[in-house]
């Protein structure tokens, strides 16, 4: 048994995670904010699995409080950030405190409250930017990518191209140099579109859900630039199985970045995941258009060789498995939702 903590564990992520931990045997302690307002609805599905600490990773003596008294910690997963890069173009500075200053914050109070712990930092491929020296071919429903059909690599120097990839990529270069400075056990895992059950989507962020909630909801939507944007989706599940092999595996790991992603088999567009919700329910009208927003990649799919290489692991939700149960949650839980938005 192992004892995790999880920031921003009260998230679409988070939950998942530490449900997952609760069923496995480990304890898990959550630090949030709260800050969303669909929170109650992921801590209700909890219940009494986890011990909830609520506080902000910018306000410094709460993220040590956190540790003092509730740790030490045998794994530290860092989910808590601001989470859109429309968010950050807007107001970058609460950004830059958020998920820079915030981060910093999380992984410097693990290494002096709990030094022997593995750190697992929620990175994004929007530290690579807009990938402008890959050739890029414009198809019917989707863009792709000649230079890196494969997927990119971790050996693609990182360009971001708005405040969000910024602050996020200064966390992701803390956590790695913070494991060749101080030796902790960090890894950067610098995730792409994470979709699944508890995911409360909004036009910002968690783009899959948002667009089956709508739907769900008869409610319009609005595709920014072509919609021939691509994403490979990896299934949450997925992704809380390679954090638990990546805490159970530090020596295999630690002080190195992955790209995380469903990998070519898992892409999809925009265009695409519309006709595919248009077969589970036909749309009451067609969706809106508005010129593409500032940081969207036309194309990012990760390449998971050294993942596969050093952890030995790889997606194993294909999409027609995946987005049903997506669907199935979004059938169930998309009312509730938007009446705890509503009143937000």
């Amino acid at each position: 048994m192992s004892r995790w903590l999880v920031t921003g564990g009260a998230g679409f992520i988070g939950a998942n995670t530490v449900r997952a931990l609760s069923e496995a045997g480990h304890e898990a302690v959550i630090f949030d904010n709260l800050s969303r307002a669909t929170t109650p609805l992921n801590l209700e599905w909890l219940g009494d699995r986890a011990e909830l600490v609520r506080g902000d990773v910018r306000d410094l003596a709460a993220v040590d409080g956190a540790f003092r008294d509730h740790g030490p910690f045998d794994v530290v997963l860092h989910l808590a950030g601001q989470v859109a890069v429309t968010t950050s173009v807007a107001d970058p500075a609460t950004d830059f405190q958020t998920n820079a200053a915030g981060s910093f914050a999380v992984i410097d109070a693990t290494r002096r409250l709990s030094p022997e712990a593995v750190f697992l930092n929620a990175s994004t491929n929007k530290v690579y930017g807009q990938l402008e020296h890959h050739t890029i071919e414009e198809l019917p429903t989707r863009y792709s990518d000649a230079t890196a059909p494969e997927g990119v690599s971790e050996s693609t120097p990182l360009d971001p191209h708005s405040p969000y990839g910024c602050s996020k990529a200064a966390a992701d270069v803390y956590a790695l140099d913070y494991a060749r400075i101080y030796g902790l056990r960090a890894v950067s895992l610098r995730q792409s579109c994470i979709y699944g059950p508890r995911q409360f989507g909004v036009e910002d962020q968690g783009w899959v859900a948002w667009f089956a909630m709508a739907r769900r909801l008869g409610r319009p939507v609005t595709i920014y630039g072509t919609g021939k944007q691509v994403r490979d989706l990896l299934h949450i599940d997925d992704l809380v199985r390679l954090y638990l092999r990546a805490a159970e595996r530090p020596d295999a790991c630690a002080g190195r970045a992955y790209n995380i992603g469903g990998g070519p088999a898992n892409t999809l567009s925009l265009l695409e995941l519309l006709d595919r919700l248009e077969q589970w329910r036909p749309a009451d009208a067609p969706p809106g258009s508005a010129p593409a927003r500032t940081g969207d990649q036309l194309v990012f799919v990760a390449d998971g060789s050294r993942v596969r290489a050093d952890l030995g692991w790889e997606p194993s939700i294909s999409l027609d498995d995946g987005i049903p149960s997506l669907l199935e949650f979004v059938d169930e839980n998309a009312e509730r939702a938007a009446g705890v938005l509503a009143r937000a």
